[in-house]
């Protein structure tokens, strides 16, 4: 039987993205997200417009996105309430959201360059994409847009690639960190809880699974 109910949240379960990108002084930015879909060779991302990333990407055309595997969850929810954005949204403080621009080591993470764009690869992914900004398309509502990118490069842990092959990844080797409705998963299970979880106050959260 089915119950016709008004969805706070659709997060059914993306990967997670850590989007690296370069911050109008040039330092480096590391943002968390996962609302993320590819198809061929293109990306798209959405992204609050208030966020230091969606400026980023509108001003230097680029990023880089570094895919964690289930292994680096705290690294990820140690950025989880971090904004390099100098203005914080009222709603964003009362979830528990601070200012921090050095992100890579609020996530013990080390900046690596991109070989094609100037934008920073994290050296702990498994996965790191360089791309290039196609497009920025605004969704219905305000506030949020969508990006649409083209990865020019691609970086893969040697170990995860299929034996023999140069070019596709190893389907059972490969534990990508998933997002589902705020929480955190990986190799089919919960895993530690999270921050963005707690900010948003999601109900009926539960301890993570041993």
């Amino acid at each position: 039987m089915h119950k016709v109910i008004d969805l706070k949240v659709l997060y059914f379960g993306t990967p997670v993205v850590l989007i690296g990108s370069r911050n109008e002084d040039g330092s480096a930015n590391l943002m968390p997200m996962s609302s993320a879909w590819w198809l061929g060779q293109s990306c798209v991302l959405g992204l609050g417009d208030s966020s230091q990333t969606a400026a980023n990407l509108r001003r230097e055309g680029e990023c880089v996105l570094n895919l964690p595997s289930s292994a680096q969850v705290d690294a990820v929810d140690a950025l989880a309430l971090l904004t390099a954005a100098p203005q914080i949204a009222e709603y964003r403080l009362k979830q528990g959201y601070r200012h921090e621009r050095r992100k890579f080591a609020a996530a013990g993470m080390t900046e690596l360059p991109g070989e094609l764009v100037r934008a920073p690869r994290a050296a702990e992914c498994p996965v790191q994409l360089e791309c290039r900004v196609e497009s920025a398309t605004a969704l219905t509502g305000g506030g949020r847009t969508a990006f649409e990118v083209s990865v020019v490069r691609a970086h893969v842990e040697e170990s995860l690639l299929v034996p023999g092959s140069d070019h596709y990844v190893d389907p059972v080797g490969w534990d990508p960190l998933i997002m589902k409705f705020c929480e955190f998963f990986g190799d089919g299970r919960r895993l530690s809880p999270s921050r963005l979880a707690e900010g948003w106050q999601m109900p009926g959260r539960l301890p993570a699974a041993v």
